[in-house]
């Protein structure tokens, strides 16, 4: 069953009809995402530290933050490069800054969230390239801030999950290693054909017709689609891949995708911890305003990676 304080959330902005993201431009829909965030997120968070850096990229220098949890300071720690969720399209630094502050202190890690380049004005592998290029300067510089190079995690939500997971694939032969991914209602098959893809494809926040726009968005006409940096699902062989949590919520599209990499990772040999909070949608670990399921998520992300990393 749907929790409560969603369904109460969700029959009201149906009573009060906004366009949806696909019906506006990128400019407009990233507007509208960031008020979302900043209604239904946590405000004042504590944390020990944050420091903005820049990472060289690909395309041009990269915008990041450096997370430290509280009372870490001048101490060396595990880290987690953390890839924002949005569709490769919408979200930023900002509209992720909650949930990097909690998972820094919950881990006890610090956190490198990057400002990847967003789609439609660049396209895939833009994404995936500046989200491996901000793992490779992450070991690089770990000990210029106080981090451990041989502890180092991805993880991310949504669209950022799919980056987390196609860089851990991608690092198992171009280093750095990666030693534990978080993969947050993760995108693991562009435009996948699931169950849940169309049973929960209207009315859940996050809809099959956003998807739909998202990889118009990223993607150019006759992208393959079984390009692992795209769809890590389809990888051939995912042995040797970083020990895994993966996270689904029960009214979430994307949710049988999620289950089916966690499945292939168990059954290429690899660590794969499948939670699945099942009254939530898709992007509820940025409503921990209103949820209290959010936190207790994060929480959990944290000590799984705590675990991992120690």
């Amino acid at each position: 069953m749907l929790d409560a304080t969603l369904d109460a959330i969700m029959k009201q902005m149906a009573a009060n009809p906004a366009p949806k993201l696909w019906e506006v431009a990128p400019p407009q829909a990233r507007a509208m995402f960031s008020a979302m965030r900043d209604m239904f997120e946590s405000k004042g968070i504590a944390i020990g530290k944050v420091d903005s850096v820049e990472i060289p990229g690909p395309g041009g220098p990269l915008a990041a933050r450096l997370y430290t949890p509280v009372g870490m300071a001048g101490r060396v720690t595990p880290a987690c490069v953390y890839y924002h969720g949005g569709g490769w399209v919408i979200g930023d630094l900002d509209t992720h800054d909650g949930i990097c502050r909690m998972l820094a202190n919950e881990s006890g890690c610090r956190i490198v969230a990057v400002d990847y380049r967003l789609a439609p004005e660049s396209k895939f592998p833009a994404a995936f390239d500046d989200a491996y290029a901000a793992l490779v300067w992450t070991a690089a510089n770990a000990t210029d801030h106080s981090i451990n190079p041989n502890r180092i995690a991805v993880a991310g939500d949504s669209a950022g999950g799919n980056l987390a997971a196609a860089v851990a694939l991608h690092a198992r032969a171009k280093g750095p290693k990666v030693a534990f991914q978080a993969l947050i209602y993760p995108v693991t098959q562009a435009r996948a054909d699931t169950a849940s893809m169309h049973e929960l494809a209207t009315g859940y926040f996050l809809e099959k017709a956003s998807m739909d726009w998202f990889c118009d968005q990223y993607l150019d006409p006759g992208a393959d689609l079984s390009d692992p940096r795209l769809s890590p699902l389809a990888a051939k062989d995912v042995s040797g891949a970083a020990p895994a949590f993966v996270l689904v919520a029960g009214f979430d599209p994307l949710k049988d995708e999620g289950k089916q990499y966690a499945a292939k990772l168990k059954a290429a040999g690899v660590q794969a911890d499948l939670v699945e909070f099942d009254t939530m949608v898709h992007g509820f670990l940025g409503m921990s305003g209103v949820v209290p399921q959010a936190a207790e998520a994060v929480r959990q992300i944290g000590k799984a990676m705590a675990r991992a990393l120690d």
